[in-house]
């Protein structure tokens, strides 16, 4: 049972994100180019996992990954979608919240500003944190192993992503960073 819903939150996330990307920062320090390939290779298979039905393509054959972890019912399904929303919406609130620091790849923007309230107060790396449990919804949602396999790869992805953000911030705010990072935790709030 698919829901249009979850198309629709994740399409929404889309246009928020490249409506915001127009106000970000210059960017004084970037990654290599090699690290954000891999990056975007990742999350590429991620979505391809999670969004099955994919345009001019159909669905992707993918063995045991199209079986059922979870039954096909109503109130999963409908479980999953409210996951989404919740996740999305604080990925969305983490976005707006850093304004113009914000960067597709891992980098130090000009006049760049350690951003510490909000949902950077929970965890230190919120946008990460809402998109994993926006693809846990949209996996419990779809209902089959593909979704479980595409969050195990988001989770890996973005953490090898964040732990290069975390260099990146240590190198730019020094103690102030330090101290931050025993103040929240980086993903899950309070355990990791």
């Amino acid at each position: 049972m698919r829901h249009i819903y979850i198309d629709w939150i994740w399409s929404a996330v889309g246009i928020v994100w490249l409506a915001a990307a127009w106000a970000s920062k210059r960017a004084v320090r970037r990654e290599a180019a090699a690290s954000r390939l891999l990056h975007m290779a990742i999350m590429a298979a991620v979505f391809a996992l999670l969004f099955p039905e994919l345009p001019f393509v159909g669905k992707l054959p993918v063995g045991p990954l199209v079986w059922r972890f979870a039954p096909d019912s109503p109130v999963i399904a409908w479980t999953g979608v409210v996951l989404t929303v919740a996740g999305c919406a604080f990925a969305i609130w983490a976005r707006l919240l850093l304004g113009a620091n914000w960067s597709s790849s891992v980098t130090v923007k000009h006049d760049h500003q350690l951003i510490r309230k909000g949902p950077y107060a929970i965890v230190r790396h919120p946008i990460y944190s809402g998109f994993l449990l926006g693809m846990l919804g949209t996996a419990l949602e779809l209902g089959e192993w593909r979704g479980i396999a595409g969050l195990v790869l988001a989770f890996v992805g973005w953490g090898m992503k964040s732990r290069r953000e975390e260099d990146f911030m240590a190198a730019q705010f020094g103690p102030a960073y330090t101290d931050y990072q025993h103040e929240a935790k980086a993903l899950i709030p309070f355990i990791l």
